[in-house]
């Protein structure tokens, strides 16, 4: 059985001031011509089909679009809720769409339930594990303590334990939408640390045939099984180094697996040039970054005078402009904003409790930190998902 892998659309969401809408629809395009031309049996895509749990209209009718075009296929698509979405949204008329072949897999209690496709060697069981905050389903999943591992753990125990009750020789496909420990995270993915941990272990996985995973943007290789298809299109300068593509995987009678990256339209480059202002503006080897979507890192002692306007007459799609003057890290007129640059909200408020008492936190006020953060985003997904 050949499988696609995606994952990330972010359907509604910009890069920096420019509208992305555009090269979605083109990503969508590129998505449906590939089906076709590469005999595609099945489509997955592991979450963050929108940027926010309510996207703009143009978002959805794009998705809309997305859908007509995939049941036109013929092509069954396996669809889940990522930390992005709103599940419950998003799956609205799940039971309808899913009679064109369009199976959208959003709410947690249904995880060990499949979608079962067949090809010439027997049948693929599909399960989709949509994100799965902690806080909100540790009592539905028996877990006593809310984190990532536990969760995750306990929806696969559930998987498991439904392929073992299947015909000899099933093959099993998992979605799912989580950082997996090796993986390497990008400035563009929406923090989602619990209790001080965000990763997983692909050993969570381990039992099913081919694990194709969401939410880190880069496309990358965990282990032969466990894979992250990336987001198609870049959402952060930090992405400036990435590829873009698609994961076509062969998915063969014994369970073996085989798999070829599928390029990405490419709607304009990303260049990251850093220097000082009259450098940058004099540096003939930059000349090949004019048509590219720029980040400009000015290191002047002093910022200089209209600066955007100057880089812009030789980069005309300038779109991030940031000082990072060149001076001893203790100086003391190094920015705030550099001083934190890196840190999480946690390490920010430890330190302004040593900032302010002269010492820092201990490790109760460190746990008693951690709950109050979870705490904190746990309450803002669950209002986000019940707007």
């Amino acid at each position: 059985m050949r499988l696609l892998h995606t994952s990330d659309w972010h359907l509604g969401r910009a890069f920096h001031r420019v509208n992305m809408l555009d090269a979605q629809a083109a990503f969508i395009a590129h998505l449906v011509t590939t089906v076709r031309e590469r005999g595609v049996d099945a489509v997955v895509v592991s979450g963050d089909v929108y940027d926010r749990a309510v996207p703009p209209l143009a978002a959805v009718e794009l998705f809309d679009d997305a859908l007509h075009r995939l049941a036109d296929l013929g092509v069954p698509t396996v669809m889940i809720s990522g930390n992005h979405d709103s599940g419950r949204r998003l799956g609205v008329g799940a039971g309808l769409i899913d009679r064109a072949g369009i199976h959208l897999r959003t709410e947690p209690a249904a995880c060990a339930t499949p979608v079962v496709l067949a090809d010439a060697f027997g049948d693929v069981a599909f399960y989709g594990l949509p994100y799965l905050e902690p806080a909100l389903v540790k009592e539905q999943f028996g877990v006593e303590k809310a984190g990532h591992e536990a969760v995750l753990a306990a929806a696969m125990d559930r998987v498991r334990d439904d392929l073992a009750a299947r015909a000899p020789g099933t093959r099993s496909v998992v979605l799912a939408h989580a950082f997996v420990t090796g993986g390497e995270a990008s400035d563009s993915e929406r923090d989602i640390t619990v209790g001080g941990v965000a990763a997983v272990p692909a050993g969570v996985f381990d039992g099913v045939d081919y694990a194709a995973l969401g939410h880190l943007h880069g496309c990358q290789t965990i282990t032969e099984r466990v894979r992250y298809s990336g987001s198609p299109l870049p959402y952060s300068f930090s992405e400036a180094g990435h590829r873009k593509t698609m994961w076509l995987v062969d998915l063969d009678a014994d369970g073996s697996v085989t798999a070829e990256r599928v390029d990405c339209p490419v709607p304009r480059a990303l260049a990251r040039i850093r220097g000082t202002l009259e450098d940058l503006l004099a540096d003939a080897g930059l000349a090949g970054h004019r048509e590219a979507w720029v980040e400009a890192t000015l290191t002047d002692p002093v910022r200089p005078a209209e600066p955007m306007a100057r880089l812009t007459e030789r980069f005309p799609h300038t779109l991030s402009l940031v000082f990072d003057p060149e001076r001893a890290p203790d100086d003391p007129d190094v920015s705030y904003a550099r001083r934190l640059a890196g840190r999480g909200d946690r390490e920010i408020a430890e330190d302004f409790v040593a900032h302010v008492r002269g010492t820092g936190p201990d490790e109760h006020e460190r746990a008693v930190l951690r709950e109050a953060f979870d705490a904190v985003r746990a309450d803002a997904t669950a209002r986000e998902v019940a707007r």
